[in-house]
């Protein structure tokens, strides 16, 4: 596998938007291909058909003298084997598909981003919000009347009472 890049979007986003790009790709040749198809389709119809007859009946005579048990344990072996190609695949297929995804995506996104949480970060809290934080911060203090009366309407409230003293 190939080393994942350091970036904010993952992984997978990249892959989906390879995925995307490559089907598109390959919906472009679609009209070609579906041409040749019908007519490879059109000269050898006449053949297959004229097989057919006789590979039918060899395939009768075939499966009256097949062992069926040997035919399973081999189809069991095959089919392990082939999950373990497959997987092989459906890896370095996924990894080529994210790195298809991050040409396409492109790294200004990423570039784009960073500067955004940077100018997040040192952009200040307005005044209102610190100001009702203020209030709230000195209704704490004040006791839990206090906390409910700042909370449903800190505009409205003056100045907060004295801190009552445990005696």
């Amino acid at each position: 596998m190939t080393e994942q890049t350091n970036t904010k979007i993952p992984a997978p986003l990249y892959a989906a938007a390879g995925a995307g790009d490559l089907a598109y790709q390959q919906l472009r040749k679609l009209p070609a291909v579906l041409t040749e198809l019908s007519d490879r389709a059109a000269a050898s119809l006449k053949v297959y058909n004229d097989q057919a007859g006789t590979k039918a009946a060899e395939l009768r005579d075939k499966a009256n003298t097949t062992d069926f048990v040997a035919l399973r344990e081999n189809a069991a072996t095959a089919a392990t084997a082939f999950a373990q190609v497959a997987q092989e695949r459906a890896t370095t297929i996924y990894t080529a598909l994210v790195a298809r995804g991050e040409r396409v995506v492109g790294t200004g996104v990423v570039e784009a981003a960073d500067v955004v949480n940077a100018d997040i970060e040192t952009t200040e809290e307005p005044k209102a919000v610190e100001a009702a934080d203020a209030v709230v911060a000195e209704a704490t203090l004040a006791g839990p009347k206090a906390v409910e009366a700042a909370t449903k309407a800190p505009r409205k409230r003056a100045k907060p009472s004295a801190p009552k003293t445990a005696e």
